[in-house]
């Protein structure tokens, strides 16, 4: 069904294009799905309406032939919707991004202020956060199994321990910055095409950390950080898969001058078990026992996570029957009850029998 894309921009037929442009500001100020209370959905509605009726040659072919003209989901340049986004929260500058065409209207100018994107413009010093940290760690399949603390130590950007990332030297003074009153930021007003924006900038006298400081930290030289080796537990949920990262909010490197801390995520390899493959949350391993014992029955021990248990072999038994033993396996990854285990069997042949063997074996031969 053909799309109504003056009904979505809330315009007619004989709207102007700059009339198109400027209902295309309102409603995508007003759903942007990085503002609170946006809908990406509708966004998207938004901008497929206006890539058609802001282009005027496109427009006339639209009002001639309907919405799937030429669209393939509104993006004509080939950018899907993750590109838009991607680019347009990097602040792509002037009106066209890649193909996808705004008419001259710079997004950095109409979103990066109010939601925190277009080159940087908006952003203060306090939102450049500490580096993430990645650390690959080894666990045995039983480790895995069961949960385990590991202590690694890091070395990474953490707080001064000499001004507690006050960034002054302690005991000196520290004054609130006049300028932005403590904010990191001050805020003005721009006159666009579009009417006034008002906006949010760096703080040019104290650069974004809300006060003035007279006598630096001699330590970190005011930047609230240092590099030193840190030591932490580590805690490994039971039943975790191998490859599996876990993010430890906050526990990455420092960020500088009282910014947000990034964070830590712990890779985890499994090695290979000598006894026991992993499939899922089951467990395999092979038991070998002598045709005696696969033709008459019997009770053997089985190695299993919790030690050793005994088994029974069924009479009868062929090689490569796979027997479960329940809940011997690994525990379910948050949960606390777990898989089986399958103990595949291995029935031998001997090699080389004595006299007595041989003689007992002729006698089943010529009764079967």
């Amino acid at each position: 069904m053909s799309k109504d894309y003056y009904k979505i921009l809330g315009v007619d037929k004989s709207t102007t294009t700059e009339e198109v442009k400027q209902a295309f500001r309102k409603l995508a100020h007003q759903h942007h799905p990085d503002k609170e209370g946006g809908d990406e959905a509708k966004f998207k509605e938004i901008n497929e309406a206006y890539q058609v009726l802001g282009n005027e040659k496109k427009r006339q072919q639209y009002d001639q032939f309907g919405s799937n003209f030429d669209q393939q989901g509104g993006f004509g340049g080939g950018m899907n919707w993750e590109d838009f986004m991607s680019q347009a929260r990097g602040g792509s500058a002037g009106g066209n991004m890649g193909g996808f065409d705004f008419g001259g209207i710079d997004l950095g100018d109409i979103f990066g202020d109010v939601f925190g994107f277009g080159g940087g413009r908006g952003r203060t010093r306090r939102e450049a956060r500490g580096n993430d940290i990645q650390v690959d760690m080894q666990i045995t399949l039983a480790e895995a199994a069961f949960g385990v603390k590991k202590d690694i130590e890091l070395y990474k950007q953490t707080k001064c321990s000499h001004c507690h990332g006050d960034l002054a030297e302690p005991g000196t003074k520290v004054e609130t910055c006049s300028t932005c009153k403590g904010q990191g930021q001050v805020t003005r007003v721009q006159r666009t095409f579009i009417g006034n924006i008002q906006t949010n900038t760096v703080c040019p006298d104290c650069q974004g950390i809300g006060k003035k400081i007279s006598d630096p930290c001699h330590e970190c030289r005011g930047q609230g950080v240092v590099k030193k080796k840190e030591r932490m537990d580590i805690g490994i949920p039971s039943g975790i898969e191998d490859g599996a990262a876990i993010r430890y909010s906050g526990h990455g490197e420092a960020g500088a001058k009282g910014a947000q801390n990034g964070d830590l995520y712990v890779r985890v390899r499994i090695k290979p078990d000598k006894v026991f493959v992993r499939r899922g949350d089951d467990l395999i391993t092979n038991k070998k026992i002598s045709f005696v014992q696969a033709t008459l029955g019997d009770n053997v021990d089985v190695p299993t996570l919790d030690g050793e248990v005994s088994l029974k072999i069924p009479a009868g038994t062929q090689p490569g029957t796979r027997l479960r033993l329940k809940d011997r396996g690994m525990t379910r990854f948050e949960r606390h009850d777990r898989g089986d285990l399958y103990v595949e069997i291995e029935v031998e042949i001997p090699t080389h029998i004595n006299r007595a063997q041989k003689k007992l074996l002729e006698e089943f031969k010529d009764l079967d």
